[in-house]
């Protein structure tokens, strides 16, 4: 079984053929496979009543997700699952006084076979799959397997300092995260180290270029701009320049030993529009160490795991 983030199974055709009928519920529940499909309704009791095709599905409060009968996880936790899709193995099926099949389902038996089977097994390091859940500014919450969320706090997002995660992320997008820690399930994330190093950033780059970049601090000595997740310059200070703007920059100069880019801002553009797909230049599924800095720098930038 590929634990992955909440929605990766509801299209696929074995996903759809299981949930559609009576048999393939039936089938489900006897090999212990776990299905997804859509939320449309939180009662006030705080069940969950699944769309099924076929069926009344409920996921009962106690069966919600991990941690909700023991208060360690909070109701907030349901609620806002209303028109997503999640995870669920079947309980139980039975025929009602109307001739209905009733399925009864439980999310938290999705999440204790993922934490069983996947999560324990994660070790400082591992690149995993998540999907962006929730922004906040202290950091970006995110699915890393059957709704089971973890945290990538800001610093440790990308090298480019950024203001909020929005700045970097967007809600339901894809990502890839690297572990630092995994202490009883805990898992702690960071994502910079995926970005590349400062030199695997800068090589994109040429002196003499006039490329585009986003305003991320204005000082009294410059303006930073981001070129890349993992790179910033600095440019010459200019008048009516905020953070945030779409900027064209000329690149002045790329020095590697002092890991600085001098830039001049040329104009103020119009917001393209962000792609959501990251770049990453690390295709391994784990990495030792990172080390961004460059060889020749006295500055030691990285990381151990």
């Amino acid at each position: 079984m590929n634990y992955r983030p909440e929605g990766s199974l509801f299209r696929s055709a074995a996903n759809q053929r299981y949930i559609s009928s009576a048999e393939g519920l039936s089938d489900a529940m006897e090999n212990g496979i776990i299905l997804e499909a859509r939320a449309a309704v939180c009662d006030s009791s705080h069940n969950l009543i699944i769309d099924l095709p076929c069926a009344d599905g409920i996921i009962f409060r106690e069966d919600g997700a991990v941690g909700i009968s023991d208060g360690k996880t909070r109701d907030i936790a349901l609620i806002s699952r209303v028109n997503k899709i999640v995870c669920f193995k079947v309980i139980s099926l039975t025929i009602g006084e109307s001739g209905k099949l009733t399925a009864r389902l439980s999310r938290k038996a999705a999440q204790e076979e993922c934490i069983r089977n996947y999560i324990n097994d994660l070790r400082s390091g591992d690149v995993i799959d998540a999907r962006v859940t929730h922004l906040e500014q202290f950091g970006c919450f995110v699915d890393i397997g059957c709704g089971i969320p973890s945290l990538i706090p800001i610093d440790a997002i990308s090298v480019s300092r950024i203001s909020h995660p929005s700045d970097r992320f967007a809600l339901g997008q894809n990502i890839k995260a690297v572990v630092k820690s995994n202490e009883n399930s805990r898992i702690c994330l960071s994502h910079k180290e995926l970005l590349g190093t400062w030199e695997e950033n800068a090589s994109q780059f040429e002196a003499g270029e006039t490329v585009s970049g986003i305003v991320r601090s204005v000082e009294e000595y410059g303006i930073f701009v981001e070129l890349a997740p993992n790179l910033a310059g600095l440019a010459e200070p200019k008048e009516n320049i905020h953070a945030g703007q779409n900027v064209s920059v000329y690149i002045k100069a790329i020095i590697p030993e002092k890991m600085k880019v001098k830039l001049v801002i040329v104009d103020v553009c119009e917001d393209p529009g962000r792609s959501e797909e990251m770049k990453y230049f690390c295709r391994s599924g784990h990495i030792d160490s990172w080390k961004y800095s460059t060889e020749c720098s006295r500055k030691i930038i990285g990381t151990d795991f």
